[in-house]
């Protein structure tokens, strides 16, 4: 019985050393929506509009990783030339659009006489849910996991600009419908924070599902000169 207790200690310790610290600090920075709901009573909206912030974060790093990759191919430079501002352009449309459904639905400025949510509304909601620091949070996992795996593990030198620009995207698609899905449900609810969490755990699910992904598989590279 000691025997099999020791081998089933070690290999949890194992599986524990064997998880990618960018993975660790990825659930930690997701864990600051559970303080503010236990501690701040935060309802559905200060949690689905960390969630959007989160896009520009995301955002941000994928035009460094664009701008990093392939750097020995001289090709690719005339190529990132037209794609970076392409992206910047769509994906920030993109997410602008994004924010003024979840700042109106959510927010609750979807009515006459209402505010246009531009800069200045957003930085008053930051201020006023407390979300500077958990903002501030996620921005240090994403860097970090950017320096650890794109710049450490020099993924940077086979990545393909273009399938870079479109990476954000279907993270983004994906974790915001289920998200806005399980938002629409809590409020449903009446916001129970039981739902909540679970709606913070879900997001975190499918965050660790989607880095895992990215850096298990890799950015395909691009062909071989002939």
């Amino acid at each position: 019985m000691a025997d099999t207790q020791t081998q089933n200690v070690a290999e949890k310790a194992t599986l524990l050393r064997s998880i990618p610290p960018s993975v660790v600090l990825l659930v930690l920075a997701n864990l600051s929506p559970i303080y503010g709901v236990v501690a701040l009573g935060w309802k559905v909206f200060p949690i689905i509009l960390l969630f959007w912030l989160e896009n520009f974060i995301v955002g941000a790093l994928n035009v460094a990783k664009m701008l990093l990759a392939t750097p020995g191919d001289g090709r690719m430079w005339i190529a990132k030339a037209f794609l970076i501002p392409f992206f910047c352009v769509h994906y920030g449309l993109f997410t602008f659009v994004h924010g003024i459904f979840v700042i109106g639905l959510f927010g609750g400025l979807f009515h006459e006489g209402a505010p246009f949510p531009d800069s200045g509304i957003v930085g008053e909601l930051i201020t006023r849910y407390g979300l500077l620091w958990p903002v501030i949070g996620l921005s240090m996992s994403h860097l970090i996991s950017f320096l650890l795996n794109y710049i450490g593990q020099r993924e940077y030198l086979t990545a393909n600009p273009a399938s870079l620009m479109q990476q954000p995207y279907g993270r983004v698609v994906v974790l915001h419908i289920t998200i806005l899905g399980g938002g629409f449900l809590v409020m449903l609810l009446q916001s129970p924070i039981i739902g909540l969490l679970l709606l913070v755990g879900l997001k975190i699910g499918l965050d660790v599902r989607s880095h895992i992904r990215e850096h298990s598989v890799g950015t395909p590279a691009l062909p071989q000169k002939t």
